[in-house]
């Protein structure tokens, strides 16, 4: 059982997450985000946390819009967009209480289920070496 606030297959809350993604989305560039967001960390691996995070929840977020079209008809699949349409300054818990019925299938960190396939659509296996 994972308690409510914290993120599912990422360390932290689903606000810290949140506000990484809020960041990000404010942010002009990702590197400029990044750069806010984790200044301890070469730029390699600040571009890598950023993404990860950014890609799991949007992905989360158009999932949501997708099983809920009668709360969130035509919005767009941001953490902003969603305040609006919701109401609410803390969208990715009030995401995990609207899609609870679907928690199985929604990617992390909104849900338990596997995380987005696009995310891993550009990775190719390795060559076997002979």
């Amino acid at each position: 059982m994972l308690p409510d606030f914290l993120a599912a297959k990422l360390p932290g809350t689903l606000a810290e997450v949140e506000r990484v993604v809020r960041t990000m989305e404010q942010s002009e560039t990702i590197e400029g985000g990044a750069d806010k967001l984790r200044p301890d960390v070469e730029m390699p691996g600040r571009l890598r946390w950023v993404r990860r995070r950014l890609g799991l929840v949007h992905a989360g977020l158009r999932a949501l819009a997708a099983l809920l079209p009668e709360k969130l008809n035509g919005c767009d699949p941001t953490i902003g967009a969603f305040g609006k349409q919701i109401g609410a300054s803390d969208v990715l818990p009030k995401m995990r209480v609207m899609g609870a019925a679907y928690l199985q299938v929604l990617p992390p960190p909104i849900g338990f289920g596997p995380r987005a396939q696009q995310q891993w659509a550009g990775i190719r296996a390795a060559p076997a070496r002979g």
